[in-house]
């Protein structure tokens, strides 16, 4: 099955939150952190504690990688652990790595996320040293049904510095996203969409309505819902009837516990969240959405 098959269906199922296991060692509760040796171990108890309670309400799965790197081997060891996881129930895996390399070294990334010990389904990969640094991973996305996620317009408030740069009348993300848009075009699955997605940040809806309909075959990654101030009706005009798109939410999930004020329930907190964010975006849809 194509990738963006499976995840079309996924989100068709259970909604369009994206779970982000973006899992600081503060996030997990003392009690829990408390009967493992080590913190890598502790991360992933907490992680394979949020994937239970979430598994049959959320899309997707993002695992941020600089989180695990910053433990060393154990937390690395917590990164492998939470992917395998992950492939052992069936769940759509987002690798957040951010790659932006050329030649044998993208080829050696692609290697690494795509399989053995680090694989996932997904990877996001940064296009800004140009297409060589995205096709090393296209056999990937051909012979292995792999599926990438790649920057075109991000979240964060220092994209303009660098995205919205004009050429020819157009801003360099439009330029970005049609080229992401081209390369997927001979991988489009059943359902209208290619394993070559796009990272489409979600704070902003000024031009939801046009990147949308520019990039109509090509899924989304949207971030900054929630902590980062993006708003459910911002993040609606990016889907296609609530569909063609994840919303990651990563800080609003794993610290749900601490709104409810009881760390030891921090799985079902986080279900619930994910629940709560699933129907806010669900009411969106059916007003703002398309």
């Amino acid at each position: 099955m194509c990738i963006a098959d499976k995840l079309y269906e996924s989100v068709a199922a259970r909604g369009p939150i994206c779970v982000g296991l973006d899992t600081d060692i503060s996030y997990v509760p003392q009690w829990l952190a408390a009967q493992y040796q080590t913190p890598g171990e502790a991360v992933f108890a907490f992680n394979r504690q949020i994937i239970d309670a979430t598994a049959d309400v959320a899309g997707c799965f993002k695992v941020q990688i600089a989180y695990y790197e910053s433990l060393g081997l154990d937390g690395l060891r917590a990164y492998k652990d939470t992917l395998a996881y992950l492939r052992e129930r069936e769940l759509v895996a987002i690798a957040d790595v951010k790659r932006g390399d050329i030649a044998k070294t993208a080829e050696m990334y692609a290697k690494a996320h795509f399989t053995g010990d680090f694989e996932a389904d997904f990877v996001t990969l940064s296009p800004y040293m140009g297409l060589d640094s995205v096709t090393p991973y296209l056999p990937y996305v051909e012979q292995s049904g792999k599926g990438l996620f790649i920057l075109v317009r991000t979240s964060n408030p220092g994209r303009e510095d660098f995205q919205y740069l004009q050429s020819e009348g157009e801003p360099l993300y439009d330029i970005v996203g049609r080229k992401v848009q081209e390369l997927g075009k001979p991988y489009i699955g059943t359902y209208g969409y290619s394993p070559v997605g796009a990272v489409i940040g979600g704070t902003s809806s000024l031009e939801a309505e046009t990147i949308r309909a520019a990039l109509d075959s090509t899924f989304f990654l949207i971030p900054g819902y929630g902590a980062q101030g993006g708003k459910a009706e911002d993040i609606a005009r990016y889907l296609c009837r609530g569909n063609g798109g994840v919303v990651n939410s990563s800080r609003g999930v794993l610290l749900a516990y601490k709104k409810d004020g009881d760390e030891r329930q921090f799985a079902e907190a986080s279900r619930k969240e994910v629940l709560r964010a699933r129907e806010e975006i669900a009411s969106a849809c059916s007003v703002y959405g398309k």
